[in-house]
């Protein structure tokens, strides 16, 4: 683990994702969505170069290993991933399934009428994977105080738009039960300097973190109660 992640308090502590990972049954993971998924990033010193998905397969087949299937793709609405990647994800038989998807969505004039069938596409999504035995992962991501990429006349909502999709998908994954991993509201969501350059991705930092909240959630299905103590975090060299 790296020197600046290892220090870093929402962050995996060495040997946690062993402990809540220990005896996993998942060996097919698969992940259907937009750039959350694909994993685009500018890299951070001191943080792992995995991006969030990636970063959760690989802390699975430390435990066990496995086969994985990464079909995201930057730029793709809710439609297009149901389109485009389900077909692909089913002939692959997951047992784990991830779904990232809905921000390209919710960036986009016009989202609060159209967001009831935007959550209609990423249930037809969940239910597809769901009815072929997978346990499906879902992602509320990181709410940023501002998105000064988009044009002028959208900054002012893109935060709000945001906010709704992160709500709505919490609702949704509540609905269908799935493992949901819900950042909206983290506390680094607050600090662009977990953004990437580009002013809507996260960073390397960000993709740590949650790959965190995702392997953290992972261990709460399968051991309910207390999570496993860590270790504490490797001191800074003076």
């Amino acid at each position: 683990m790296d020197d600046a992640e290892a220090a870093d308090p929402f962050c995996l502590r060495p040997g946690e994702p062993d402990a809540l990972l220990a005896g996993h049954p998942w060996r097919r993971f698969a992940v259907l969505g937009d750039s959350i998924a694909e994993g685009v990033a500018d890299m951070v010193p001191g943080y792992s170069t995995l991006p969030f998905a990636d970063r959760v397969a690989a802390e699975l087949a430390r435990v066990h290993p496995i086969a994985y299937l990464n079909l995201g793709r930057r730029g793709l609405r809710a439609h297009e991933v149901r389109a485009g990647q389900l077909a692909a994800a089913l002939d692959f038989a997951p047992d784990l399934a991830l779904v990232a998807c809905g921000a390209n969505d919710a960036l986009r004039p016009g989202y609060e009428a159209r967001a009831d069938v935007v959550d209609a596409e990423l249930a037809g999504l969940i239910r597809a994977l769901q009815d072929c035995g997978a346990l499906v992962m879902t992602v509320s991501i990181f709410v940023r105080p501002a998105y000064p990429s988009l044009p002028s006349w959208l900054r002012p909502t893109g935060t709000e738009r945001m906010a709704t999709l992160g709500a709505r998908t919490t609702a949704l994954a509540a609905n269908l039960g799935t493992v949901h991993i819900d950042l909206a509201r983290h506390p680094i969501a607050n600090s662009m300097d977990s953004t990437s350059a580009d002013g809507l991705h996260g960073n390397a930092r960000a993709q740590s973190v949650a790959a965190a909240e995702a392997v953290r959630a992972l261990g709460r299905m399968l051991a309910p109660g207390p999570a496993p103590a860590p270790e504490p975090p490797h001191p800074k060299d003076p």
